[in-house]
């Protein structure tokens, strides 16, 4: 059976004339899943009967299943999702007084092997579906709708999605776009490319495609602002080091006018936030339209990291900010229900055996 929801708005309508019908039926029918939240074609009345029962013998709208759903004090909420017999996922949605974010998952677990993100220690399983990405902004937006919750001033529950959630965006490229079209199709959620941020440590291949097939918001995680430190945050670097990386920032920000690029700086004591690194920082990103997102280290089980101290946070800070770089710190969100940037985690069934190397080398180390 074809999932409906791995299919954006061309590939609904080939699958419509496929079946000897109109391809206007894809955008009837993508009204009855995405603005409406229905999977049951029996109710989707504009459509004859004889093709509701043909869908219902070729089609079906199979939706992540929701294992647990936990709420921080401060109103975040945490979904713990079932995607196959083996694996879970997580979402978060952050709501705030303007707007309510989700930030979404692309992979279970993750292949790149940063040090300082509780996914990258689960290992990685696979690629997510378009279904099972789509899938987790059609449970969340719904959910929230029949709670009555909708952002003020508009009739939607969710108003940003930032694919900042397990595993990263670049690396299961096709799916990602897919399912970033289907986030900003009229017919499905109508977001704005304002409103869709894919953060990426820097797949440059793939970022290069992103600016001519997807141009969404872009997050660069840096967290750091020389190779040789990055190397050790961030391994990708070794293959894509920072020159490369920011020359295809450069690049993307030309699509338009007034576009920036945010970058994300992970502060972890004593590794990256001194005074140096922030001037080495400020060097790094001229010419660069930009803002920088520094952000507080959340712990997790068994890691060696610490954060930055609130003193050593702000003097970073206030050191961008004097050299004109627009600079943030990002409010911690969810930290008691493990649903901080870096910390979620899910169920993976690990195929890249880091896991097992990781207990390997906390067993010598102990």
């Amino acid at each position: 059976m074809i999932n409906l929801l791995n299919l954006n708005r061309q590939d609904m309508m080939d699958f419509f004339v496929n079946i000897g019908e109109k391809p206007f039926r894809a955008t009837q029918v993508m009204k009855w899943i995405h603005h409406l939240g229905i999977v049951d074609f029996d109710v989707m009345t504009n459509l004859s009967k004889t093709l509701r029962q043909q869908l219902k013998e070729i089609a079906c709208i199979a939706l992540p299943q929701i294992v647990t759903i936990q709420t921080s004090q401060d109103g975040t909420r945490k979904w713990l999702l079932q995607i196959d017999n083996n694996n879970c996922i997580e979402m978060v949605f952050i709501p705030e007084d303007d707007r309510g974010t989700l930030c979404v998952s692309s992979q279970v677990g993750c292949a790149l092997d940063c040090r300082f993100c509780a996914t990258a220690q689960q290992g990685f399983n696979r690629n997510l579906s378009v279904a099972e990405i789509i899938g987790q902004l059609w449970l969340a937006e719904h959910t929230l709708r029949a709670e009555n919750y909708c952002v003020e001033n508009q009739s939607r529950a969710i108003s940003n999605v930032v694919m900042m959630g397990m595993g990263e965006p670049l690396a299961n490229f096709n799916n990602v776009v897919k399912a970033m079209q289907l986030m900003m199709d009229d017919f499905s959620y109508g977001l704005s490319w304002r409103r869709v941020t894919l953060s990426t440590v820097g797949i440059v291949p793939a970022l290069i495609r992103l600016k001519d097939e997807c141009p969404v918001n872009l997050a660069v995680s840096l967290h750091a602002p020389n190779d040789t430190l990055r190397n050790q945050l961030v391994p990708i670097n070794k293959k894509y080091p920072l020159a490369k990386l920011l020359a295809a920032c450069r690049e993307y920000v030309k699509i338009e006018p007034h576009r920036r690029i945010t970058f994300e700086y992970i502060m972890l004591k004593g590794i990256n936030d001194s005074s140096t690194y922030a001037r080495t920082l400020v060097k790094l990103l001229q010419g660069i339209p930009a803002k920088i997102n520094l952000i507080p280290f959340n712990p997790f089980l068994s890691t060696r990291y610490q954060c930055a101290t609130p003193d050593a946070i702000d003097h970073f800070r206030d050191i961008l900010l004097q050299a004109g770089l627009m600079t943030v710190t990002r409010k911690t969100r969810g930290s008691d229900i493990d649903a901080a940037c870096g910390q979620l985690a899910g169920k993976v069934i690990d195929k890249s055996r880091r896991q097992l190397k990781f207990l390997k080398k906390q067993e010598v180390c102990g």
